[in-house]
């Protein structure tokens, strides 16, 4: 029997600790098959910080998450246990540092893991991770932006700079790299050959609405196929209207619901951990960025249960 969230008919949505979807703590259960954890860190970002926020702000929404996913059918948490893990503490100061932290305590966590960022430079050291345990992964990334620049500012580990990272260390399957969602103006046509060249093909968010979603799903699971597959969702994939408290909005964006119906249009795809970073509160209007990510991190919740209810 699996220890699940607090029964809210008992005690209300709005009182006591905000544990993720208020389910137990990881040292609360025997072991956990699926965790989420934060990483409270935003030293990379470009332009507007306050994603080292998003953690507790995501925790925050998720209180209104409900046990039951009718998109699914499935009960999650009823499958498997799923616990909240807390935050890895990261140096705020130190890039490298944070990154190597960042590593370390993802290896340190047996279960698959949903980070909540932070930004995105946080997916190269979970990367790092998820290669040591499966070998280069499949990569699903939801963004506005490629994320593979080699540097800013001559710095080579930014929140623009992951993929690119990533690709040089192998970590990633080249034949199965997927943007989705990306749009919005680049530095020069040389952004998208050096992309190519890594290996990426990109969905963007014109793509989605012209071709639709069934066609966009089946494009990403012909390219998955059966590898081991990392699902990295930066929120401002959503267009500002459905996520305004993020650090770099694009028009043109994803809606909540289209995002969502992708995902979960992936289930029963092989995947081993995911994340949903770029949250900022102090943009969110009535915690629309907040909310939208805590559903987003519901479904990779949900399909991470799926897969760990298959392997065993």
């Amino acid at each position: 029997m699996h220890q699940g969230p607090v029964d809210s008919s008992k005690v209300p949505r709005f009182a006591g600790p905000a544990t993720f979807a208020r389910l137990p703590r990881l040292d609360q259960v025997e072991r956990a098959h699926v965790a989420v954890v934060g990483v409270p860190f935003d030293t990379g970002v470009s332009y507007r910080p306050g994603a080292r926020f998003g953690p507790a702000a995501v925790r925050e929404a998720s209180r209104l998450l409900r046990p039951y996913h009718p998109g699914l059918d499935l009960s999650p948490f009823e499958r498997v246990q799923v616990a909240d893990a807390g935050d890895i503490a990261v140096n705020p100061f130190h890039i490298e540092e944070a990154i190597e932290t960042v590593e370390a305590g993802a290896d340190a966590i047996d279960a698959r893991l949903v980070t909540i960022g932070g930004d995105h430079t946080i997916a190269l050291p979970l990367l790092r991770s998820a290669a040591k345990k499966y070998g280069p992964v499949a990569l699903v990334h939801f963004d506005a932006h490629l994320d593979t620049w080699d540097t800013y500012f001559g710095a080579e580990y930014t929140h623009g700079t992951p993929f690119r990272r990533a690709a040089e260390e192998g970590l990633l399957d080249t034949e199965a790299l997927s943007h989705v969602g990306t749009r919005g103006s680049l530095y020069g046509k040389k952004d998208l050959e050096d992309d190519r060249r890594i290996g990426f093909g990109i969905v963007t968010a014109a793509d989605v609405l012209r071709r639709g979603l069934d066609e966009v799903i089946d494009q990403l699971r012909q390219r998955v196929g059966n590898r081991p597959v990392y699902i990295s969702v930066d929120i401002d994939v959503l267009d500002p209207a459905h996520a305004p408290g993020t650090g770099t909005p694009e028009a043109g964006g994803l809606s909540s619901r289209e995002l969502l119906e992708i995902l979960r249009g992936l289930a029963g795809c092989r995947l081993i951990g995911a994340d949903v970073v770029e949250v900022a509160p102090a943009y969110d209007h009535a915690e629309i960025t907040s909310i939208a990510a805590s559903h987003v991190a519901y479904d990779l919740v949900s399909l991470l249960a799926i897969q760990e209810e298959e392997a065993t």
